[in-house]
């Protein structure tokens, strides 16, 4: 029953993210070039307006609760700035710029019908899929 539960708290967290892309305008690509291009800030106030939504929520709710809806407890985590954070910070940054749509407003781009993302989706998987070769065959020449 709490997987049902947890399924159902996800889908509705994950309709309130589609609707807030599509509305916000963020599944367009063309939208998100013009702001990487500083031709139009207004999915800078929708990114304002959406951290600080979030940074309220992630400040009350363990005042508010005693445990999260979806995990055992509220966990604190440690983030080391390294070279991987800087790296794929980097890569993360040219993959965006030049598909012109973030992994998040991708998804959601197929529920109003723009296709044409399947191509993103498809080079993001890829590459998260290339990235965990890549791990593994590191960290089995750290063990040898």
């Amino acid at each position: 029953m709490k997987s049902l539960m947890n399924l159902i708290i996800m889908l509705i967290g994950g309709a309130f993210f589609g609707f807030g892309l599509a509305e916000s305008g963020m599944v367009s690509p063309r939208v998100v070039l013009q702001f990487l291009t500083l031709k139009d800030f207004g999915l800078l106030l929708v990114m304002g307006g959406a951290i600080a939504v979030t940074l309220l929520f992630y400040q009350l709710t363990p005042r508010l609760l005693r445990k999260p809806l979806l995990d055992g407890s509220f966990d604190k985590r440690v983030l080391e700035l390294d070279s991987k954070v800087i790296i794929g910070s980097a890569l993360f940054g040219i993959g965006w710029g030049i598909s012109g749509i973030c992994p998040g407003p991708a998804i959601a781009a197929l529920g109003i019908g723009n296709f044409e993302v399947i191509w993103t989706l498809i080079g993001i998987f890829l590459g998260a899929y290339l990235q965990a070769l890549w791990a593994s065959r590191n960290s089995k020449q750290c063990l040898a």
